[in-house]
């Protein structure tokens, strides 16, 4: 089976997250909040902090989360502001787990991250390489893409990368002068025959049926039909690069339509298909372990909840 994109910290986090949910149920099936919000929150201190807060103090500051995710200030939330506010959490936070990162790996504490500091932290050691040597780790020939993207992360003299410069290597789907790089690296990766595009064998990898058997997989029909129907937009049987580029990247623009309608299903109590400030007090425990409030996380984030975003 090919390699697809490499897995986001946030991808990661959704797959635990939908794990843990679905193992968080009783012996009948039943929701059960509790574990939701230590699975969801992040642990048994993250839990505590939030029982910490006092009934007034959630309200409070749920209330003021509620009053911005209410951008046009009509005391409704729409699926399209529920959207955009989750969207803005999903890059808050992974802003924020760059900014942490970035200080666990400038070993000098100089105020940039060098090759070699990148080096000792991932492998505690530094991988010397050249462009025409294999090396005999693959997890460590893997470093030469990470490498070539360090570079391109790099926009000045310094060898070393502000922090700026190691977001846009940490997150280059985030930052538009590295949208390139992402598709460049996708095709050098899947793109076998060097036509500028990615079929869907290559797009399947080396995925090849077994001969005694009469249909695929489950997971290659699930894979062919992600190939047909979500990505290959103008149906041409291939990957361009712009469709390329909606495969590599997370698409945090879907996830976060599919938990606003989701939670407008779920809260909506007189059919309007918005959400009033009543409706979501009505449903706090629902609205808190959703992605609209990070699992109760904002609550703890003067960034969301203080008066001044």
């Amino acid at each position: 089976m090919g390699l697809g994109p490499r897995p986001t910290a946030r991808g990661l986090l959704l797959l635990l997250l939908l794990c843990a949910t679905a193992a968080a149920g009783d012996a009948h099936g039943e929701h059960r909040t509790d574990y939701d919000r230590e699975a969801l929150l992040g642990g048994q201190e993250e839990v505590d902090e939030y029982v910490k807060l006092s009934p007034e103090e959630q309200h409070k500051r749920l209330k003021s989360i509620i009053k911005k995710i209410d951008s046009d200030s009509d005391g409704f939330l729409t699926e399209s502001e529920l959207s955009a506010w989750i969207q803005m959490s999903f890059k808050h936070y992974a802003m924020q787990e760059a900014k942490q990162q970035f200080v666990e790996y400038d070993k000098n504490s100089d105020g940039a991250v060098s090759w070699d500091e990148y080096n000792i932290q991932m492998y505690d050691r530094v991988i010397d390489f050249d462009e025409n040597t294999a090396l005999d780790d693959a997890e460590e020939e893997s470093f030469r893409q990470d490498k070539k993207r360090f570079e391109k992360a790099n926009q000045d003299s310094d060898p070393a990368l502000n922090l700026e410069e190691f977001i846009a290597f940490e997150h280059p789907e985030e930052v538009d002068y590295m949208k390139e790089f992402v598709i460049q690296e996708a095709l050098e990766e899947h793109d076998k025959n060097g036509d500028g595009f990615v079929s869907l064998e290559e797009f399947l990898g080396d995925y090849r049926r077994d001969p005694a058997a009469n249909e695929d997989p489950e997971w290659i029909l699930v894979e062919k039909d992600r190939f047909l129907n979500d990505y290959d937009k103008d149906t041409d049987g291939r990957l361009d690069p712009q469709e390329l580029l909606s495969w590599v990247v997370p698409n945090n623009q879907g996830i976060a339509q599919e938990e606003a309608l989701h939670l407008i299903d779920e809260m909506d109590l007189d059919s309007d298909r918005k959400l009033s400030e009543a409706e979501i007090l009505e449903n706090q425990d629902l609205f808190l372990t959703s992605e609209a409030t990070d699992y109760g996380r904002q609550l703890h984030d003067e960034y969301f909840y203080h008066d001044e975003l």
